[in-house]
């Protein structure tokens, strides 16, 4: 098994920081990276935003519901899906912008997510850590105002980067045969599979917490998806733009 292979399993989210920075080489590496992600139409409707200052990661950690890591971590970025950039030149050409279409709402999110984690997996094969914060929707209005963003801009989410000062355990994912299919979509089964997942995640929970805390899977996204989540999305996603026809 190659050992690209090896790191994309080995992935962990990273919340406690040593102190050392990233060299400027190995950042802007990892960004250049990050740009060598597919993109769809040539589109590259991703923009990064690096958070130095101290006083803004604090109110972006406040924002995300009080995640110190934004604070500590060496790197912070916020990733967003820009319209913008491309859509400047459509009156130079003469065309007219029709980018607040759904599917170019799609493709710029799509950019983004691709993107970052290239960057993510290029950073973990430097022995950097990463955590990805997507807190910072609690409050998109607040972020797009710190950050200055546009219309056509919107701030998908945070990632810390940095060298690790812990060592937790891989999160156990759900079993293969629950999610690859064969030519239909068929989860006859899945349910003695997920039952005994549930159990591993259980466990994975007791041991990570001290025996404090423990949740099966399908009732921790059983409860995510019988909540309202962040229903100010939409309405923020339309001012800036997005208009989803």
């Amino acid at each position: 098994m190659s050992s690209v292979i090896e790191l994309l399993k080995s992935h962990r989210s990273i919340r406690k920081f040593t102190d050392q920075p990233i060299k400027s080489e190995l950042f802007e590496d990892l960004v250049k990276a990050g740009q060598a992600a597919a993109t769809s139409s040539f589109l590259q409707g991703s923009t990064i935003v690096r958070i130095v200052n101290a006083e803004t990661r604090q109110q972006i950690a406040e924002i995300a519901g009080g995640q110190s890591h934004v604070v500590t971590s060496a790197e912070f970025m916020v990733f967003c899906a820009d319209l913008k950039r491309a859509g400047n030149y459509c009156e130079e050409y003469d065309k007219s912008f029709e980018g607040d279409y759904t599917e170019h709402f799609i493709i710029a999110t799509v950019d983004v997510a691709l993107m970052a984690q290239n960057i993510v997996t290029a950073a973990e094969s430097e022995g950097l850590g990463i955590c990805y914060i997507g807190g910072i929707r609690n409050n998109p209005g607040a972020v797009s105002e710190l950050l200055r963003l546009p219309k056509g801009v919107y701030p998908v989410f945070g990632l810390c980067l940095g060298y690790p000062d812990q060592n937790p355990e891989i999160k156990p994912r759900l079993p293969v045969s629950v999610i690859l299919k064969e030519e239909v979509y068929n989860d006859t089964g899945d349910r003695e599979v997920i039952t005994e997942y549930d159990q591993q995640i259980r466990e994975y929970y007791r041991s990570r917490t001290g025996g404090g805390h423990e949740i099966s899977w399908s009732e921790q996204v059983a409860s995510l998806l019988s909540e309202k989540s962040r229903p100010h999305m939409k309405g923020f996603l339309e001012e800036q733009g997005f208009k989803f026809r």
